[in-house]
């Protein structure tokens, strides 16, 4: 039991070295999530892996050449008291900048989808 204890604790801290900054600022995003980006002629679609998190949960700013998703991943209230085993997914605050190819885009669609946000994009001419 202590050896699965120890071999638990190996884990958390690998993730936490993975995922979080260390001294990063109370409210500073503190991992980034995974994205896909594609064009397909004169528009983008942005895919960002946020498994868990709500609409409300979120913010997406587009700016020049850039777009920028952040919000928070909270822990699950029913899963406070319970015996982690494996905690592979992060949690707390994120944030994730990707810049945008060459263009002036505009974001025609927003939604959360088999748990990823999708954004459409379409470049203005």
């Amino acid at each position: 039991m202590w050896a699965e204890a120890l071999e638990l604790l190996q884990d958390a801290e690998r993730l936490q070295r993975q995922f979080f900054q260390v001294g990063a600022l109370h409210g500073a995003p503190c991992w980034e999530p995974p994205v896909d980006l594609y064009e397909n002629g004169n528009e983008l679609r942005l895919l960002v892996a946020l498994p868990g998190v709500t609409p409300q949960q979120l913010e997406v700013v587009l700016a020049p050449s850039l777009i920028i998703v952040r919000g928070e991943r909270s822990f699950p209230t029913n899963s406070r008291r319970a015996a982690i085993h494996r905690l592979e997914i992060p949690y707390g605050r994120f944030e994730r900048r990707v810049a945008l190819p060459a263009g002036q885009f505009e974001l025609i669609e927003r939604r959360l989808e088999h748990g990823c946000l999708v954004l459409e994009l379409r470049r203005l001419t």
